[in-house]
């Protein structure tokens, strides 16, 4: 199978039919120390990301890919939680025009700077805020999906929506489907380079993070998740700060979320650390 990245202009026969799939969850931890102060913590985080503004950030991410968008959907849920859909469309593209192929891998705009380039399918997203029962512990999730067909991968929206987010812990799954034809009938099953979804975000970034990556090249599927390196406690905190608790506190809460960073980053329950 021809995986090779295509290092040339290349003249389609029809619409460019391969899909690009961008998926990933993004966490936010926080630590309360009662029940009341952890229901705060929904509260603040489900109205800091409510419908409203995720339909901004994905509008943005629509212009960074260039898409047109056709219709957009978004819901609050009580208790807690917001859901965005949107439909987007590409620009036509005629068989006698040679397609722009990006042979580069390299970040996209950060949420400071929005520009554009491409379209099509669809931009979802999720939130899903909760709190252990008792251990006061809060977990803030958002699932994004980022789909387009057509000439450019959604990859360039990633380093915007990372520090849109800024999460603590990130899984990102990257995945091209399909084939799209040449003039000639030739078969095309990717158009991009791409060896890592890592060389698609800043340096900045890469530094702040640990990172793995679990690859299947000939597949055309890759993975990749990421852990803040550093840990600063009054980050996790929320309505006190670390200088009002004794050294036994620091301690124990510090525990707790690292146990809580730890299950959610390799996917499974461990014993307390």
């Amino acid at each position: 199978m021809d995986i090779k990245p295509i290092n040339k202009k290349l003249k389609l026969y029809g619409f460019n039919n391969l899909t690009k799939t961008l998926s990933f969850n993004f966490y936010d931890i926080a630590y309360a120390l009662n029940q009341e102060k952890n229901q705060e913590y929904i509260q603040y985080i489900d109205e800091e990301y409510n419908a409203d503004r995720l339909a901004k950030i994905l509008t943005d991410v629509s212009k960074i890919i260039g898409a047109n968008i056709l219709n957009i959907a978004n819901q609050d849920y009580e208790p807690q939680g917001a859901s965005v859909t949107m439909l987007v469309a590409e620009n036509e593209v005629f068989n006698d025009e040679p397609i722009k192929l990006t042979e580069n891998e390299s970040p996209g705009p950060s949420s400071e700077a929005v520009v554009g380039h491409l379209d099509k399918s669809h931009i979802t997203v999720h939130t899903y805020p909760e709190n252990h029962p008792d251990k006061g512990i809060s977990t803030f999730r958002a699932d994004i999906d980022v789909s387009t067909c057509g000439e450019i991968s959604p990859l360039k929206a990633l380093n915007y929506l990372i520090t849109s987010f800024e999460p603590d812990i990130a899984t990102i799954d990257y995945r091209v489907r399909g084939f799209t034809r040449d003039v000639n009938g030739k078969k095309y099953y990717i158009d991009h380079k791409i060896n890592s979804i890592q060389n698609f975000m800043t340096s900045k970034t890469r530094d702040m993070y640990q990172m793995i990556d679990v690859n299947v090249y000939q597949e055309k599927i890759f993975h990749t998740k990421m852990i803040l390196k550093e840990f600063d406690l009054d980050h996790y905190l929320f309505g006190t700060a670390k200088k009002e608790l004794s050294p036994g506190e620091r301690k124990k809460i510090k525990k707790r979320i690292k146990k809580e960073m730890i299950e959610i980053f390799y996917g499974k329950n461990v014993p307390q650390i």
